[in-house]
């Protein structure tokens, strides 16, 4: 049974011992806790889904990454493990992606007895692959009596700033304020409506995951905004959509 959906940004800096105490990652990381906590409270068995930007699926599609596997963010300053379900044992897998990770560190934060299925869809992916991959979760969600909630682990256009990771666009912004309405508003047909070319551009690699978003919900949602900024030069959101 379908709960709600709770929005978030993937970047490392949410992980303390890769960012420190500085006050940008700290209002993020806030933010983020606070909605994957409310998630929680509605269902201790998530469904997560997010872009593979580490490029693992090397033509658009989708993967899964078992519930099974142990991850560690060795690769980017720490090693601090994550694991996707309370009782993986497995070895460490040094090639989890970013999404599976944040996904997995996540799930310890919100509670020990959070379980969580990551799916994989590609930077690449189509806007119809997409309302494939939204269509096929939805049944998950809704499947048994059990309580479901997704994750959807996103980031906006990295290009907002000089200093940002894909340097400066000025196309960017414009776009990322349509985002930023969309994701407010629970605005279904301006996400799936955001051009996966455009997007690949000016680094917006949650394009596809929030039009998985957007193909899950088969109704209006009841929209939250918890954080909403770009602190490093990249759009970062942070949500709550309810049936």
């Amino acid at each position: 049974m379908f709960t709600a959906a709770a929005l978030v940004p993937s970047p490392p800096l949410l992980v303390p011992q890769l960012s420190g105490d500085s006050a940008p990652a700290g209002e993020v990381r806030a933010a983020v806790l606070q909605v994957v906590q409310e998630l929680a409270v509605t269902a201790t068995r998530w469904i997560a889904v997010g872009a593979d930007t580490e490029k693992v699926l090397e033509t658009a599609g989708t993967a899964g990454v078992g519930r099974g596997e142990v991850g560690t963010f060795a690769g980017f300053g720490a090693d601090v493990r994550t694991r996707l379900d309370g009782d993986a044992r497995g070895p460490v897998n040094p090639e989890l992606p970013l999404t599976a990770l944040v996904a997995g560190w996540l799930r310890e934060q919100a509670g020990p007895d959070v379980s969580v299925d990551v799916h994989l869809i590609s930077t690449n992916a189509s806007v119809d692959e997409c309302r494939t991959l939204g269509a096929r979760l939805r049944e998950l969600l809704d499947a048994g009596d059990e309580p479901v909630g997704l994750l959807v682990l996103a980031d906006g256009a990295s290009t907002l700033t000089p200093k940002a990771p894909g340097s400066f666009d000025e196309r960017a912004a414009p776009l990322q304020a349509v985002i930023d309405a969309a994701l407010e508003q629970g605005d279904r047909a301006a996400l799936l409506d955001l051009d996966p070319a455009l997007c690949d551009e000016i680094g917006a690699s949650g394009r596809a995951a929030w039009q998985v978003l957007a193909s899950v919900f088969t109704e209006q949602p009841d929209a939250v905004v918890h954080y909403s900024s770009a602190p490093l030069g990249v759009g970062y959101h942070v949500g709550m959509w309810r049936r």
